[in-house]
């Protein structure tokens, strides 16, 4: 903390706050070590916050490099050329370093990036999620510099909050801030069966990312088996300890039940504590009003086929 208890002044420390980018990601005690250290180091070694001209690697609206990414079918780590492009407002990558075309785009209005050390078993790990015909896509990536990777991340969120300042002209920067990136509300194992309730209880991994809960065999799939819309109280969703009683098993003694206007869907965790967390996670969407995209959302998931 030298750096900051030599500012000295309030008119100082004001100045020296102005220049932080917005969409920097400031870490907190519950992000991951990488995210913490290039924050220190970006502040007090490199002073990337006292030189604006120093941040330009993530900050110029194109970026073009090299990341190590995670084959969908087996899972073997290629390097693939990305460029994030805030113009063309997409992210894309290319499955051979002279291709012309890309083998995916992502659209940056969908994109999402959270650091997955532990799930990706690599301490710069990142999962980047898009919308694929409003289906989730997950990919993983890392980088074996760490300023690098933390760069694509800040670039990311960069390129998201200027398309954000254009597609919400009246929303302050804190209200967009929390648009940029977001980590998932809960993530982890627990079991389920299907909408006749009469199949046999299966191990999945979920993900509750905002009101998508999905689930995957394996937490570094690709694509979710299945998605669930959770909506709000006001429009018909509640959760509820335990399952039904015609729902029988003695390994199902922590179950999950909620509610939705078209359907109910069964959870069952291995413990107590993890049916409580699970909970508390769904309980934090429930209470939380729907927004306008929202509904469009959930109109989607009614009509899926």
């Amino acid at each position: 903390m030298q750096f900051m208890d030599s500012v000295g002044n309030n008119a100082a420390k004001a100045k020296y706050e102005q220049i932080v980018p917005a969409f920097y990601y400031c870490p907190t005690h519950k992000d991951c070590m990488l995210l913490r250290e290039q924050w220190i180091r970006a502040k007090y070694e490199r002073k990337e916050f006292m030189c604006v001209e120093k941040q330009e690697p993530y900050s110029a609206g194109y970026r073009e490099g090299f990341l190590w990414k995670r084959g969908r079918d087996n899972g073997q780590y290629l390097s693939r050329k990305f460029i994030l492009s805030e113009r063309e407002g997409v992210l894309k990558y290319f499955n051979k370093h002279d291709a012309r075309e890309p083998k995916a785009i992502m659209k940056i209005n969908t994109v999402n990036a959270t650091f997955q050390p532990t799930k990706t078993g690599t301490n710069h790990g990142l999962q980047i999620t898009y919308l694929k015909d409003n289906s989730t896509r997950n990919i993983f990536v890392y980088q074996e510099d760490g300023k690098e990777m933390v760069d694509w991340f800040n670039a990311i969120r960069a390129a998201r909050f200027h398309y954000l300042q254009v597609a919400f002209p009246g929303a302050t920067n804190s209200d967009l801030l929390s648009k940029l990136t977001r980590n998932y509300i809960k993530e982890g194992y627990m079991e389920k069966t299907g909408p006749k309730h009469t199949e046999g209880f299966k191990k999945r991994w979920f993900t509750m990312d905002d009101r998508r809960l999905m689930y995957f065999k394996d937490p570094l799939d690709a694509y979710a088996r299945g998605e669930v819309f959770v909506g709000s109280k006001e429009n018909g969703y509640t959760v509820l300890p335990g399952l039904p009683l015609n729902i029988q098993g003695y390994h199902l003694q922590f179950g999950i039940t909620i509610v939705t206007p078209d359907r109910k869907f069964l959870f069952a965790c291995d413990t107590q504590e993890n049916q409580e967390d699970w909970i508390a996670a769904f309980q934090t969407v429930i209470n939380r009003p729907m927004q306008p995209q929202d509904y469009a959302v959930e109109a989607y998931f009614k009509h899926k086929p």
